[in-house]
């Protein structure tokens, strides 16, 4: 494992925590999707009540390049939304109500506790 995947890896613990804090349920992490139409992966699923929550999360040291949210990029969105659409019909879940969040997390430069920001309905 990188040192990249290793910290990508640490920052969707956190973020998993923060979210459960908050009262989501999480019912999946690291789906992949390998279909010629759909390739990637969905960090997390949960339900947020009855909402059906898709969520990317960004890790990074430092706030450099305008912290981790800024990597999620329209074209990231779009792939999530894909994404979604292919673990929708794979699961066969139903949801009336469906979301994209991100969530980004970012450690002090000088060392300390991860700071999170949780972004729901994105894109």
């Amino acid at each position: 494992m990188t040192r990249t995947s290793a910290l990508g890896r640490i920052g969707e613990q956190v973020a998993t925590r923060h979210l459960e804090r908050q009262g989501m349920v999480v019912v999946e992490r690291n789906w992949r999707c390998s279909t010629p139409e759909v390739r990637g992966e969905i960090d997390l699923i949960g339900w947020d009540g009855a909402v059906l929550v898709f969520c990317e999360v960004k890790a990074r040291r430092g706030d450099g390049a305008g912290g981790p949210l800024a990597a999620v990029t329209p074209r990231k969105q779009q792939r999530l939304r894909r994404l979604a659409a292919a673990w929708l019909q794979a699961s066969g879940i139903h949801a009336d109500q469906v979301r994209f969040d991100a969530v980004g997390v970012c450690w002090p430069s000088g060392g300390g506790r991860a700071r999170v920001i949780h972004v729901p309905g994105i894109g």
